[in-house]
């Protein structure tokens, strides 16, 4: 898989530039993805081509490419709900390059949701507010942030993936 400038630079920020901000400082942020920001999420119905296959979620795609067996990924893919796909994710055989490319792939993943006109629409209308995938629930410091003691702690992958796609997104209406 091709890495790009923009997978690179994520990753880069992810090694440099650790999140750990006071809560107060974010008045203006997407803070997590319910309600009117729940498009937002992986979980959302929206169909992408991933090697030649259409999955209703990024969510299944993202969890198919972990693996490079034909049979796992359309396991996930025929699964109904994303919440299953992520469950199944974690009972595959990981491809070798995994940790080298899972950024990389979900950057692809994103790019082609937000190709729905509606979605773009809706994540270029977020202006240049932050971007935080909030997990605390679940406690995911790799592609969100958990809250703890009024601060925000993680590496924030899929909230830097959304404001890399709608920073191309805005460039392409300038």
């Amino acid at each position: 898989m091709q890495i790009d400038a923009t997978a690179r630079a994520i990753e880069s920020a992810v090694a440099t530039e650790p999140l750990d901000i006071p809560k107060a400082r974010l008045t203006n942020a997407v803070l997590g993805f319910a309600g009117p920001t729940r498009f937002l999420s992986n979980f959302w119905f929206a169909s992408v081509d991933f090697d030649g296959l259409v999955y209703p979620t990024t969510e299944h795609a993202y969890q198919a490419a972990k693996t490079l067996s034909a049979t796992e990924r359309n396991s996930i893919r025929s699964l109904p709900k994303p919440w299953e796909a992520k469950s199944a994710g974690r009972n595959i055989v990981l491809r070798g390059d995994w940790n080298d490319v899972r950024t990389a792939v979900m950057l692809e993943l994103v790019r082609k949701k937000f190709m729905h006109p509606q979605l773009r629409t809706a994540l270029h209308d977020l202006g240049s507010r932050q971007i935080y995938e909030v997990t605390t629930r679940w406690n995911d410091t790799t592609w969100g942030v958990v809250e703890r003691h009024d601060h925000f702690h993680g590496a924030n992958r899929l909230g830097r993936v959304l404001m890399a796609v709608r920073d191309e997104i805005v460039r392409e209406h300038r």
